[in-house]
C-alpha cells in the first residue's frame, strides 16, 4: 500500500497587499497554506524584511546596534538611503520616536517633513511607525498621510482610540493602515471590522497582533498568530485574511539579554553576537507563526533570516 503524505485541505488564502507605489510597490502575503508549507499550497510572495530607522538620535541603543549606523545618526533619509544601498533594504520602516509626548514630542507638520523627505530619498516602500500614543499618532499619521498623499505609505500603529481619524486620512490619500491590537485574536478582528466600515479597502490593512523577544512571552505571540493564521486559511474568516506585520527589532534590542556588556556577565557570551543572534531567531519563529513583514534592525540578523527564507521556499 503506497505511502500518503498527509496534508491539511485549506479553503481560504491570505490577502495580497501591495506596499509603495509605481515600480517601486512590494507585494506581501497571497499565501494559500501555512509558513513554508509549500508541499500544500503557494506562498507567491515570500515574507519580507523592513529595515527600520528612526527620526531621532536614538538612545538606549547597545554599541552593537550602533556600529552599522552611527555615521547616519540624526539624519534619516542619509540612514535610509544607506540601509538601501548598502544593506539591500526591500522596504524601510521610520520609527517615529521624536513624536513621543513624553520625549521631543515633535510636532505633526515637523514629522510629516522629515517623513516625506525619507520617502523621497529611497525608491524602496516606507512604512511609518508612531509611538503608540493613540491620540499623539491621531493627528500625526493623518498629517504624514496627507503630506505623501499617493505614495501608499504604511500607517501604523493604528488602534481602537485612533481608527476613524487615521482610516479616513488613509483612505483619502491612498495610503495602507497597520492595525494594531494586544496580542488577542479576538482584538485583531473586532478592529479589522471596525476599520471596514470606515470604508476602507481590507487589502490596505496589515494586522499588527503585537510581538516580542525571545524570552519575553513570544510563546504566546506565536500561538496568537498561528490561530489568527489557521482562521483565515481553514476557517473562510476574511476578517483575519490580513497580511502580518511584526515589529521586532525594538523588542529584541531593548531587552537586558541585548545590552550587557560581556565583561559583565561572561557566561553569555559575546554581546554583539549574542544580539544578532536574538534578533534572527525572534524574526525566525515569528516567521513560522506566519509573519509577511519582519521590522529588523542589524544588517547580519537580516542576512542570517534572509538566509533562512531562502532555504525554506527551495
Amino acid at each position: 500500500m503506497p505511502f500518503e503524505t498527509p496534508a491539511i485541505k485549506y479553503n481560504g488564502k491570505v490577502r495580497d497587499a501591495g506596499i509603495g507605489h509605481g515600480k517601486t510597490m512590494v507585494r506581501v502575503g497571497g499565501q494559500t497554506c501555512y509558513p513554508f508549507h509549500l508541499f500544500e499550497g503557494i506562498m507567491p510572495n515570500l515574507p519580507k524584511i523592513a529595515m527600520e530607522i528612526y527620526d531621532c538620535q536614538p538612545d538606549g541603543w547597545p554599541a552593537a546596534a550602533i556600529k552599522p549606523f552611527k555615521d547616519v545618526f540624526g539624519n534619516p533619509p542619509r540612514w535610509a538611503q544607506k540601509c538601501v544601498k548598502e544593506y539591500g533594504a526591500e522596504i524601510v520602516c521610520l520609527q517615529l520616536e521624536a513624536t513621543d509626548p513624553n520625549g521631543l514630542d515633535r510636532d505633526p507638520e515637523e514629522a510629516a517633513q522629515i517623513t516625506l523627505s525619507v520617502a523621497e530619498a529611497i525608491d524602496v516602500p516606507l512604512i511609518v511607525w508612531g509611538t503608540a500614543n493613540p491620540e499623539k499618532d491621531k493627528r500625526v499619521l493623518a498629517r504624514i498621510a496627507e503630506k505623501c498623499s499617493g505614495k501608499r505609505l504604511a500607517l501604523g500603529p493604528v488602534e481602537e482610540k485612533n481608527y476613524k481619524t487615521v482610516a479616513e486620512a488613509a483612505i483619502h490619500n491612498n495610503h495602507l493602515i497597520i492595525a494594531s491590537s494586544p496580542i488577542d485574536i479576538n482584538l485583531a478582528k473586532q478592529l479589522n471590522i471596525l476599520l471596514a466600515n470606515t470604508g476602507i479597502s481590507p487589502s490596505d490593512i496589515l494586522i499588527d497582533p503585537t510581538v516580542s523577544s525571545v524570552g519575553y512571552g513570544i510563546e504566546y505571540c506565536y500561538s496568537v498568530m498561528e490561530r489568527i493564521r489557521i482562521a483565515a486559511l481553514t476557517q473562510q474568516d476574511d476578517k483575519l485574511q490580513m497580511p502580518i506585520i511584526c515589529n521586532v527589532a525594538r523588542e529584541v534590542w531593548k531587552t537586558k539579554e541585548a545590552k550587557i556588556p560581556a565583561i559583565d556577565a561572561p557566561e553569555l557570551g559575546n554581546e554583539e553576537t549574542r544580539g544578532i543572534l536574538l534578533e534572527a531567531v525572534s524574526a525566525m519563529i515569528l516567521l513560522l507563526a506566519g509573519g509577511d513583514v519582519m521590522i529588523m534592525r542589524h544588517p547580519k540578523a537580516i542576512a542570517l533570516v534572509k538566509e533562512i527564507i531562502g532555504e525554506l521556499a527551495n
